[in-house]
């Protein structure tokens, strides 16, 4: 019993230098708290922006007649879809390529960390790889969303989800590179903290290229004039913009792309009330514009003046004073109460009103970083809008001109009185109420 104790105390005091070395080898959080923090920034960021998409679902399916509906449900759960794939087949690293000539460079499929990655095989400088690719993940299915809502009651699903294919797998990856990916737009000093050009104003110029080539709604112009076709559920669409709302705490504050220190983490929480104040300014705007100027606010212009709002703050949420990201919140909101009815004039049906809140308010919120960033300049960032531009609205173009005369892209007369829901889809989202 006692040679039995020696024993025992022997091994135990053997034991105590080496639980003691590895003590000292173990990362602490110094070390190791940046690394998680960020990632977890990512992960909950990510989430946030994934439910962006329920918000483009819902306010689509309640801006569209009720004879569209299922067809607008299907595009946005299966362009969601196919934008996570191709992002990680060959967007991710188009978009993230390392060194390159700054202007075109093709990823492979992406590469998640090894499965229970530890402290000492991690790469402690940024944030897991798996969270960096699903934030920016989300942020392109929010691109593709964007022209899913402006080309609606109109529009073929196949030749709408092959766009989205090209969207997410080439093009905005490719131009994505030259800002995010450390491309000549970044080395020139382009500033967009979010995505004001980058994602909202590559969504709006794709948009429009579509609009161009598949023409408007039957009906919508009329012996010089603009018959208003009302949507199926502004209930709906409210909640959906809401969720849009919520969202962009999310898309802007997780932009901030860290969180390891308390100046990131009160960064993180000076955007979440700049990207508020700048949706509530363009809600309010645009309330009291379509009070003057039709003696009866709009609910569909209050909403698109909150989303507005929120994508003029995209390009620069972090440095405004709260009154700051207000009025550049309040200029979105005019903008699209005067640019819903331009693009009527030109006859340029937008279903949705995407153009508007994510194009002219994106090139507006890219422009309004000079006010407040001491770095950036009106040349570059005018550079940087029509480097964007041009290279989203004339690919898009090819892309609708070669699948128009390949496949066509619009329903028969026929088919678009009769909705989409049955003509393309089959299935009706309200069978039981009249047809709108």
């Amino acid at each position: 019993m006692k040679l039995s104790r020696i024993i025992l105390a022997t091994a135990v005091l053997a034991a105590v230098p080496t639980l003691g070395l590895a003590q000292e080898e173990a990362p602490g959080f110094d070390e190791i708290g940046p690394y998680i923090m960020t990632t977890l920034l990512f992960c909950m960021a990510g989430f946030l922006v994934f439910f962006m998409a329920c918000g483009f679902a819902m306010l689509e399916g309640g801006l569209v007649r009720s004879k569209n509906v299922t067809m607008q449900m299907t595009k946005n759960i299966g362009l969601y879809s196919i934008a996570a794939i191709m992002y990680w087949l060959i967007g991710f690293n188009t978009m993230y390529p390392g060194d390159f000539n700054g202007f075109f460079a093709i990823g492979g499929p992406t590469v998640l960390d090894p499965v229970g990655v530890a402290a000492a095989d991690a790469a402690l400088d940024y944030a897991s790889v798996g969270s960096d690719f699903f934030f920016q993940l989300v942020f392109v299915a929010a691109t593709a969303s964007i022209v899913s809502g402006a080309l609606a009651e109109r529009i073929k699903l196949w030749p709408f989800l092959i766009f989205v294919v090209v969207l997410t797998g080439l093009m905005y990856p490719i131009s994505g590179s030259w800002q995010w990916g450390g491309g000549w737009l970044s080395e020139m000093g382009f500033s967009d903290f979010a995505g004001s050009t980058v994602v909202h104003s590559v969504g709006g110029w794709a948009a429009l290229a579509g609009a161009i080539i598949l023409g408007p709604r039957l009906g919508k112009y009329k012996d010089g004039q603009v018959n208003p076709m009302p949507g199926s559920n502004l209930a709906l669409a409210t909640l959906g913009t809401f969720i849009l709302w919520l969202g962009w705490f999310g898309f802007n504050g997780g932009s901030q792309l860290a969180m390891g220190t308390v100046g990131d983490v009160s960064d993180v929480s000076r955007i979440f009330a700049n990207t508020n104040m700048a949706a509530a300014a363009g809600a309010v705007t645009a309330l009291i514009l379509t009070q003057v100027l039709y003696k009866k606010p709009d609910l569909t212009m209050v909403l698109n003046g909150a989303l507005a709002g929120l994508v003029s703050i995209t390009a620069e949420p972090l440095a405004p004073t709260l009154f700051g990201a207000l009025w550049i919140g309040a200029v979105g909101g005019v903008i699209v109460v005067f640019a819903v009815p331009m693009l009527d004039k030109m006859k340029i049906d937008d279903v949705v009103g995407a153009i508007p809140v994510h194009l002219f308010a994106g090139i507006w919120g890219t422009i309004a970083v000079v006010f407040y960033n001491s770095d950036a300049s009106i040349v570059t960032q005018l550079t940087g809008i029509v480097a964007f531009g041009v290279f989203t609205f004339v690919a898009s173009l090819v892309v609708w001109i070669i699948l128009k005369g390949i496949m066509g892209i619009r329903v028969g007369e026929e088919e678009e009185l009769a909705g989409l829901d049955v003509s393309e889809m089959g299935m009706e989202a309200y069978p039981d109420f009249t047809k709108g």
